[in-house]
């Protein structure tokens, strides 16, 4: 690897790892200068990535080295992804979280509609698909209790995104072997 990386004539961070395994910490040091003096790195950082040891000072390393250049994103943008991508990925979210090991992950959702009646006010209809009957009664939940639960926090945190109301609307539908059919996935958005 030192090889490469002199080869590369790129500039480099050393990042030693494991150093939750060393008894004692007096071993770094002579490896740290032999790396030091076989090549000129930006800079040396022992980690320990299993405990998280030295992160925050490898990002700022890292971070401190990266070339400065014109924002992306406006500084009000927080993703690429449309509300529509969003509102659906915020509901399945909380399918998963609401569910727990009770529903494989072999559900999607698409929102179907996306409506923004007033500036103060929007109607979402999502459709989450599942593959068998037995899966879309998990998500229903006795009396539609677990499927209201979902829809009351999905609307919460689409609400914070939206910083206006919204009304959410979910329908639970049964595509046998959906992950497995081309025209669904593309109807869905999912690329394969």
């Amino acid at each position: 690897m030192l090889d490469l990386v002199k080869q590369s004539g790129k500039p480099a961070l050393l990042l030693l790892n494991k150093t939750d395994k060393l008894k004692d910490k007096s071993q770094l040091l002579p490896l740290i200068e032999w790396y030091q003096s076989e090549h000129e790195w930006q800079a040396v950082v022992p980690i320990s990535a299993l405990k998280g040891d030295q992160v925050e000072q490898l990002l700022a390393e890292m971070t401190s080295h990266l070339p400065e250049g014109p924002p992306l994103f406006s500084a009000d943008e927080l993703t690429d992804q449309s509300m529509r991508a969003l509102a659906s990925e915020i509901v399945r979210e909380k399918i998963l979280e609401t569910t727990g090991e009770e529903i494989p992950y072999v559900t999607a959702v698409v929102t179907e509609r996306f409506q923004e009646v007033r500036e103060d006010y929007s109607r979402i209809y999502c459709t989450i698909f599942v593959e068998r009957d037995s899966q879309k009664k998990i998500i229903i939940g006795h009396g539609a209790q677990r499927l209201k639960d979902i829809g009351i926090r999905a609307r919460h945190d689409i609400e914070n995104l939206l910083g206006h109301p919204c009304h959410l609307e979910l329908f639970v539908k049964v595509e046998k072997d959906w992950r497995e059919r081309a025209h669904l996935l593309d109807e869905m958005g999912i690329k394969q």
